[in-house]
């Protein structure tokens, strides 16, 4: 028979952090790098700097494990792997420091893997805490190989599941974990005691776990002529007749390529091994395809078909949406006319209709009536949008209705523009958490253009869009 494909020792590590991390990282294949782990490798970066890394990388089919250990050394006549770690170390009840046991397995799991590598027995690994600059010594006994024999098979039953595991029961972990806004441990802990709830606990407050903004922003291509190349670990843009423009890939969220800008296969090879994904869009914004490094996120993909299989379930999401996406529609109208009673009285008819579509919009019985009842709202809210864009502005900015393929003004063309940017921007998040962007639940396949990502745009497009538009054709009358 074929052996089982060997598990990494960071992912031993993680399973003893938390069963539910492990099967994110390993199983679902989700990583997230934050502030810790970015450190971490600064770490290992200024160790190897100072010569103080000695890195090396072992297999083993019999232990079924494999990994990349820190540093080797040789005391006394003995060798013993060491692990740098840039955090603090555990303390036991007398405030000794000892290793926390995640770091505990996976230096086991090291010296192991070295003692079968050298054929010979390794009776101790060492664990550098930088916080507390003290090292800890791990003891490789019988009882120590047992339990990494135990992490390995129950990582090999857990990667043959497609459901995750339960959050972990210590709360404090989800603090410091990266994963924690995948994961999303405080609201599942919230669901999970609905029913445990009494009436005074109607509004528990949830810890709400995210990780700062990265600060990656997309890359836009639009020159003709110009192209992206790769210069080392980074992107080189080239226009026509001028020197290259590079940028580190840390600072890039996604690759727009517009219209007739070149990428190399170097590149494209450099944003899979990334996880950045590249989009290919006409001159004018429309998206033509999207190059991801794969499919990935099965699990995820099992779960999404199984729910959204349900009628009932995609139903209610295709309410909600169809709702959410007419409430802002209202909201935005009621905000815009605030301060004129003038313009607030030439579009009540259109306020009306929307309202009307709100309240058919939340007891429609099927897809299509929903539909009928966003497509006459939305017709209604882009009746009243010239109201809103005020006096003094050219006519060819002033929209009569909502024109598409082509749009007929300006001001629908800058609508059109907005849009095409929001389906790269929802399509690259879609990909991203690994759902399938074909299967959605109010939008049907009719296009080139992904149901799942035209379903999530209704969420955005009157923030992010409609409200920019407006916004910035205000802007310019106040220039003149």
């Amino acid at each position: 028979m074929e052996a089982a494909p060997t598990v990494r020792v960071m992912a031993l590590h993680a399973l003893a952090y938390c069963e539910r991390l492990f099967f994110l990282e390993e199983v679902e294949e989700i990583r997230v790098a934050d502030d810790r782990v970015w450190a971490g490798r600064r770490l290992h970066v200024e160790l190897e700097e100072e010569g103080e890394l000695v890195e090396l990388t072992l297999e083993s089919e019999v232990l079924g494990i494999r990994g990349k250990m820190d540093a080797v050394r040789r005391r006394d006549g003995s060798m013993y792997p060491i692990e740098h770690k840039k955090g603090h170390c555990r303390r036991d009840a007398e405030g000794h420091p000892t290793a926390w046991e995640s770091d505990r397995v996976q230096a086991i799991a090291y010296g192991l893997l070295l003692g079968e590598h050298l054929g010979t027995e390794i009776k101790e690994a060492r664990i550098r805490y930088h916080a507390d600059n003290v090292t800890v010594r791990v003891a490789i006994d019988e009882t120590a190989r047992r339990d990494v024999q135990a992490a390995v098979a129950r990582s090999r039953a857990l990667a043959t599941s497609v459901q995750r595991p339960d959050v972990t029961t210590d709360d404090r972990r989800c603090v410091r974990c990266s994963l924690a806004p995948v994961c999303l441990p405080e609201e599942t802990r919230f669901f999970g005691r609905t029913e445990e709830r009494t009436p005074s606990d109607d509004a528990p407050s949830i810890v709400r776990l995210f990780s700062p903004d990265q600060e990656r922003k997309s890359l836009h291509c639009v020159t003709h002529g110009a192209q992206v190349g790769r210069s080392g670990s980074a992107l080189s843009v080239r226009k026509p007749g001028q020197k290259p423009v590079v940028v580190g890939t840390r600072e890039v969220s996604d690759v727009v390529i517009h219209g007739h800008v070149q990428m190399t296969t170097q590149a494209l090879r450099l944003c899979a091994s990334e996880d950045i994904p590249v989009h290919f869009a006409t001159s004018a914004g429309v998206v033509i395809g999207t190059f991801t490094n794969g499919a990935g996120g099965v699990q995820r993909r099992i779960r999404q078909y199984e729910a959204l299989g349900k009628s009932e379930i995609a139903m209610a999401m295709a309410r909600r949406i169809v709702q959410a996406k007419i409430t802002m529609q209202l909201r935005h109208l009621l905000r815009a006319t605030r301060k004129s009673d003038a313009v607030r009285d030439i579009v009540h008819t259109q306020l009306g209709a929307i309202r009307d579509g709100l309240r058919g919009a939340h007891r429609s019985p099927d897809r299509d009536t929903l539909i009928g009842y966003e497509g006459s709202a939305a017709k209604a809210y882009f009746a009243a949008m010239p109201q809103l864009i005020g006096e003094g502005i050219d006519a060819c900015f002033r929209p009569e209705g909502r024109t598409r393929r082509p749009p007929k003004d300006r001001f629908n063309a800058m609508l059109s523009f907005g849009y095409g940017l929001l389906y790269r921007d929802v399509l690259t998040a879609v990909l991203r958490v690994g759902l399938e962007p074909s299967f959605g639940v109010l939008h049907q396949p009719r296009s080139a253009a992904y149901p799942l990502v035209l379903d999530l745009m209704e969420l955005f497009r009157v923030p992010i869009v409609d409200m920019a538009v407006l916004g910035a054709r205000k802007s310019s009358i106040r220039s003149k």
